[in-house]
This record gives structure tokens, C-alpha cells and sequence, in this order.
């Protein structure tokens, strides 16, 4: 498995990247014709804030990262898919790693990003996060759904805010960090 800049795969390859983010995303996003292909080339580079990193098993994308700069100091992680038949083999935690490793070097000292609830993984979904949404958020658990909050605690990330109702009552985009490095 290789990492390589989105930008720099063929266009066979960014329609596999497409396709992957349509597939792997639950919920409503990136499904209506024609949307994962645009958001998939926002990051081919013609935005100077925008850039992501494909995994790559020859020439077939195993999933994507990427990521959006809108910080001084902070890189927003958004999107990160993975095939779904690829999921639970690394690949998701190989694109994380490699965001960081690239941010860091970028002298960023943090990441941060949203993962939103809008299919009930999270004990968060269908309530009313008012008042006190931060009491809510510190009580917050897996459903047998599961969710990518999960994943991302894994993997370092902790909880730093939440946005009630974001995609609608009872959805709620679960805001998390990671520190990179201290300066």
C-alpha cells in the first residue's frame, strides 16, 4: 500500500476515489448525481486550501484522505473514506497517520474535524442536546450501529465540541482534535 496525492492520479482512478466517497459515507451525502464527483475534485488542486492523499494498491484506490486548511495552526481532516469491502484492514488508520505525519512536517500543530450523526450511531442521534450539550457529549456511546467517533478516539482524537442539530433535530456533527506537537 502506497500513498499518493489525489491530484496525481489518473482520471480512472479519481472516478474510483468518487465512487468510494458516494459508497462509504452513510447517511445522505455525496448520493445525488454528480456530488461526490465535485467534492472529490475540489481536492485535485485548484484550491491552494485543499489537498488529499489516496492509498493505492497498484493502480487501485483502497480509500482517500483529505484534508482542508482554514487555520493558521490547526488542519481540518475531511474528508476520510475507505472502500467499504477494505474496511477494518488499517488503511483508514495508514491515511490518518499519514495526514498527520504530512501536517506535522507542515508545522501544524494540531488536526481537528466533524463527524456527523445522521444514522444513529452515537447515543446522540434522535435526542435533544439542549441544554447542556457538553454535559450531553461527555456521556455519549457506541449504538450497535457504530460510529467513526469511535474510530477516531482510537486513534487519538478527543471530543472538543458538538454542534446540535447541524443536519437536522437530533443530528448532531460531533466536533474532535488531536494535538500534533507542541511548539
Amino acid at each position: 500500500m502506497l500513498i499518493h496525492e489525489l491530484s496525481a492520479l489518473s482520471s480512472d482512478q479519481v472516478a474510483q476515489a468518487a465512487r468510494i466517497l458516494r459508497e462509504a459515507i452513510a447517511g445522505p451525502s455525496y448520493k445525488a448525481p454528480g456530488e461526490a464527483e465535485h467534492e472529490t475534485a475540489s481536492f485535485l488542486g485548484n484550491d491552494p486550501d485543499r489537498f488529499a492523499m489516496a492509498a493505492l494498491d497498484g493502480e487501485l484506490v483502497l480509500g482517500w484522505i483529505g484534508a482542508v486548511k482554514g487555520y493558521a495552526h490547526s488542519l481540518e481532516l475531511h474528508p476520510l473514506v475507505v472502500d467499504p469491502p477494505l474496511h477494518g484492514q488499517g488503511i483508514g488508520r495508514f491515511l490518518v497517520q499519514a495526514l498527520e505525519a504530512r501536517a506535522a512536517a507542515d508545522d501544524y500543530l494540531a488536526i481537528h474535524l466533524g463527524t456527523d450523526d445522521e444514522v444513529g450511531g452515537t447515543s446522540l442521534f434522535g435526542a435533544d442536546l439542549f441544554p447542556d450539550p457538553l454535559a450531553k457529549l461527555a456521556t455519549l456511546t457506541a449504538t450497535p450501529r457504530g460510529h467513526p467517533f469511535f474510530f477516531y478516539r482510537k486513534l487519538g482524537f478527543e471530543p472538543v465540541g458538538l454542534i446540535p442539530d447541524a443536519n437536522g433535530f437530533g443530528k448532531p456533527d460531533i466536533l474532535m482534535s488531536k494535538r500534533l506537537a507542541r511548539r
